[in-house]
């Protein structure tokens, strides 16, 4: 029961939203609902309702050109800058180094060998080989001036 008043209302306000939207429509092209034309507005090309009078196809490269530029800044520019930081810690680690996989394993590293990395986690001397991108992170050395800063 409660469903189906939700479906009566959202219906009723889905067609009040589709008629306002012809209307509109309706008034930007010179139409009417059984699609004549009234005046000589859309005859000429004149009163289209869009922006200093351009023609659409001008309208919609200027959306697609937005819309690229916001994609590429918002997207695939930080992807490329979040790799690039990535592969420069990557082609950073060295013997001794203290890291921390992607599994959340802490440990010091004690063998590299062409892409496997092998740390030591514990006291026990535990030694993991992992892949050289399972490594999340390379912890830095705190220096006597950093501890001093804090």
């Amino acid at each position: 029961m409660i469903t189906n008043k939700l479906l009566t209302a959202t219906g009723a306000a889905f067609a009040t939203a589709a008629a306002s939207i012809m209307s509109v429509f309706a008034e930007t092209t010179g139409t009417t609902g059984d699609a004549t034309t009234t005046g000589t507005a859309t005859e000429t090309g004149t009163g289209t309702g869009l922006p200093f009078n351009m023609p659409m196809w001008v309208l919609i490269v200027i959306y697609v050109v937005v819309l690229g530029l916001l994609f590429y800044f918002l997207i695939i520019r930080p992807q490329r800058k979040r790799k690039k930081e990535e592969e420069e810690m990557k082609n950073s680690i060295c013997l001794g180094q203290d890291v921390v996989t992607i599994g959340g394993i802490c440990g010091k590293i004690v063998n590299i060998k062409d892409d496997n990395i092998t740390i030591q986690t514990s006291i026990d001397n535990t030694l993991i080989e992992f892949k050289s991108w399972a490594i999340r992170e390379v912890k830095k050395e705190e220096t006597d001036d950093a501890a001093d800063k804090k």
